[in-house]
């Protein structure tokens, strides 16, 4: 395929693809009717402009220098192993997300480790005493003594039930 088109085989180029346009436009015509059929009749022109003006040669290189990117990319084994690199990156990814949902891998934050835990607790000492208390946590619940289960609670909401009539 040549490197540069010359003047008149950019208008025949050009000329051509407005051919091929203007038989296209004329079943979308019929097909979709007067607005869409003159639509593809104006874009149908632009290859025949730009054939006339000399700026087909301009659209050929353009045209070309994509082209042969794409084939280089397609046929190129390095940009093959780029490819697969990110799909494993890619499934990495997703692997981790589901593991992390299923709480599978991962290290509960705030604890330490059992044989942290357990060397520290045989020492005495102010970090063992703070760390075996309650005292400083945000957010917990107090205990409750005296075998009071989670449903305990229910007994209010049951009353407020009754008081509005529902059951």
């Amino acid at each position: 395929m040549p490197e540069n088109l010359t003047w008149i085989t950019g208008l025949a180029l050009g000329g051509g693809l407005t051919l091929v346009g203007l038989v296209i436009s004329f079943f979308v015509w019929r097909a979709k009717g007067a607005a869409s059929g003159l639509r593809g009749v104006a874009w149908s022109l632009l290859p025949l402009a730009a054939g006339l003006i000399g700026l087909m040669n301009a659209v050929w290189q353009f045209v070309m220098s994509v082209f042969g990117i794409l084939a280089g990319l397609l046929f190129n084994p390095l940009v093959w192993a780029g490819v697969a690199l990110a799909g494993l990156a890619v499934v990495l990814y997703v692997v981790s997300g589901v593991m992390r949902a299923r709480d599978v891998g991962t290290r509960p934050r705030g604890r330490k480790r059992t044989s942290e835990a357990a060397e520290e607790g045989a020492r005495p000492g102010p970090a063992a005493a703070s760390s075996s208390g309650t005292k400083g946590q945000v957010g917990s619940a107090p205990k409750q003594s005296g075998g009071a289960d989670d449903l305990s609670d229910l007994g209010d909401i049951e009353e407020l039930l009754r008081k509005r009539g529902i059951e």
